[in-house]
C-alpha cells in the first residue's frame, strides 16, 4: 500500500487530534470512589506534646541523619522545613497559649500534582494512598518540585547522583501490613492511622461533639482536591504554618491539558519531520531528473 501525501498528512493530523484529546472521564472520577480503601492520617493538634517521637521513628525507618539531634530548645526555636535527610518536622504553632504542635510531612495528595507533572512517572499513586518514588525513572527534570503546593519534594543537589526525596508513607510497611513508623510510636494518640473515610467521619465526631473547642474545619479533606494527611485542631488554621489559600481543586487538572501534548511531540513530531524531509528530498530528486515534480508528488 502506497502511502501519499494526502494520507501521510491525514493520519499524522489524527494521531495528533488523538493524543491532545481531553482526559476521559476516568481521570475525574468521583472522590467518594477515589478515595476508597485509600488510607490515610488524622492529625489532632490538641493532643500532640511535641516530643517529636515521630521524627526519630521516621529517621530510623527510612535511615535518615536529618535534624533529630536537635534539642527541643533548638527545633522549635523557628519553624523547620523537611528536606532530603528530614521526612517529617515538628513545629511549634505560632499561638502563646496554649501550645500546640504540629507535625509535617508529605500529604500525599488524593491527585497529586507532582505525579501529574512527572513525564517519566517516577512519582506515582498507589491505591493505598502513598505517593511513591521511582529513582530509576526519574529524570532529574524536578517539575515536581514546582508543582507540589506544599513545598514537600526536595532534591539532592550536595550529591554527584541526585535523586528526589521526600516522604513515602511508610508505603513498604503498609504493603506488610504495618502502620507507618511515625503513627506507631505516637504515645499522646496525636496520629491516628486508618481509612481515610474512617478517619474523616471520626473527625466529624470530634468536631461536633457537644461542648468542642474545634475549629469546623478538617485541613486535608478538600484542599487540593483531598490529602491522606488531615488535620484538624483549636487554634487558627494558619497558625499551624500549613499553607490556607492552596483552594480545593486538584492541581493535577491544571497539567493535564499541557502534558497530553507530551506523547504528540514524543512519538509524532519525528515521524512528521521525516515524512516532510523525505518528500522535499523527493520534488528535489525528481525535479533534477526533469520531470515534472507535481506528477510524483502523490506517490511519496
Amino acid at each position: 500500500m502506497k502511502l501519499n501525501r494526502r494520507t501521510f498528512f491525514k493520519l499524522a493530523g489524527t494521531a495528533g487530534a488523538v493524543a491532545l484529546a481531553p482526559a476521559k472521564a476516568t481521570a475525574t472520577t468521583d472522590a467518594a470512589v477515589l478515595d476508597a480503601g485509600r488510607r490515610g492520617v488524622l492529625v489532632d493538634t490538641t493532643k500532640c506534646i511535641g516530643c517529636r517521637a515521630c521524627e526519630a521513628a521516621c529517621a530510623e525507618a527510612n535511615t535518615l541523619s536529618g535534624q533529630v539531634a536537635l534539642d527541643d530548645a533548638a527545633a522549635f526555636a523557628k519553624p523547620r522545613k523537611t528536606d532530603t535527610a528530614s521526612f517529617t518536622v515538628v513545629n511549634k504553632a505560632a499561638v502563646a497559649s496554649p501550645a500546640r504542635f504540629v507535625k509535617q510531612q508529605c500529604m500525599h495528595c488524593v491527585e497529586p500534582a507532582c505525579a501529574s507533572a512527572c513525564l517519566a512517572r517516577a512519582l506515582d499513586k498507589t491505591p493505598a494512598g502513598p505517593v511513591v518514588y521511582h529513582k530509576d525513572r526519574c529524570l532529574g527534570c524536578r517539575y515536581c518540585m514546582v508543582a507540589c503546593p506544599f513545598d514537600v519534594p526536595k532534591y539532592e543537589y550536595e550529591k554527584a547522583l541526585p535523586y528526589v526525596r521526600k516522604c513515602t508513607f511508610c508505603a513498604d510497611r503498609q504493603e506488610k501490613g504495618e502502620a507507618p513508623a511515625c503513627t506507631s510510636v505516637c504515645p499522646s494518640g496525636a496520629l491516628t492511622f486508618g481509612s481515610r473515610n474512617a478517619l474523616l467521619d471520626t473527625a466529624r465526631e470530634r468536631l461536633y461533639a457537644k461542648d468542642s473547642t474545634y475549629v469546623r474545619h478538617i485541613y486535608g479533606e478538600n484542599e487540593v482536591g483531598g490529602t491522606s494527611w488531615m488535620y484538624i485542631t483549636d487554634i487558627p488554621l494558619e497558625k499551624l504554618g500549613l499553607p490556607t489559600e492552596v483552594g480545593s481543586y486538584a492541581y493535577s487538572s491544571l497539567t493535564q491539558a499541557s502534558l497530553a501534548a507530551v506523547p504528540f511531540v514524543l512519538t509524532l513530531w519525528p515521524p512528521l519531520l521525516m515524512g516532510i524531509y523525505s518528500f522535499s528530498k523527493r520534488r528535489n530528486d525528481v525535479g533534477a531528473h526533469g520531470a515534472d515534480p507535481r506528477e510524483e508528488a502523490d506517490h511519496v
